[in-house]
């Protein structure tokens, strides 16, 4: 499995060290930046992997900010991507099992060295449950590809 990942200043250091256990559970990873803990905008870099994911290049992708909700934000303006941010163990295994999300976001300011890894860890381990959850994917990618061209469809209605 290839994993690209990036942060900004803020989960510089979480992903640092969370590139160095995914390599030691012998994950193919790519940091994708920033190289400092210099201040910078976390949508140039959570876009860099969102293209990468959404692209096939890299199979998954994690995003680290202060909170994971600007790197979620970004990511999910791509193509293909269901960025969830995961703040523990549960949302973690269930962002994987029901939702198929390919990237992982994270908050540098909530997440703990220790509960980062086992948050990654489950994430990248747990497989996508199918069935039920694969018919509401559909679902999704079917209002993404009517968002993308709203021409091409009948315009959903607001509901009022």
């Amino acid at each position: 499995m290839k994993i690209a990942i990036a942060s900004d200043h803020r989960g510089f250091h979480m992903k640092a060290r969370l590139c160095q256990a995914i390599q030691e559970w012998h994950y193919q990873v790519h940091d994708f930046g920033p190289e400092s803990p210099d201040s910078v905008d976390y949508p140039d870099y959570a876009a860099r992997v969102a293209a990468c994911v959404s692209s096939g290049e890299y199979d998954r992708g994690i995003l680290i900010c202060g909170t994971g909700i600007g790197m979620c934000i970004t990511a999910n303006k791509f193509r293909g991507v269901r960025a969830a941010p995961c703040h523990d163990t549960v949302t973690a295994e269930y962002s994987r099992l029901h939702n198929d999300a390919n990237i992982l976001c994270l908050s540098a300011n909530q997440l703990s060295d220790q509960l980062a890894e086992q948050v990654v860890q489950i994430w990248l381990k747990t497989e996508f449950e199918g069935g039920r959850h694969a018919r509401r994917l559909e679902k999704i990618s079917e209002i993404e590809r009517e968002a993308a061209d709203p021409l091409a469809s009948e315009p959903r209605s607001c509901g009022s």
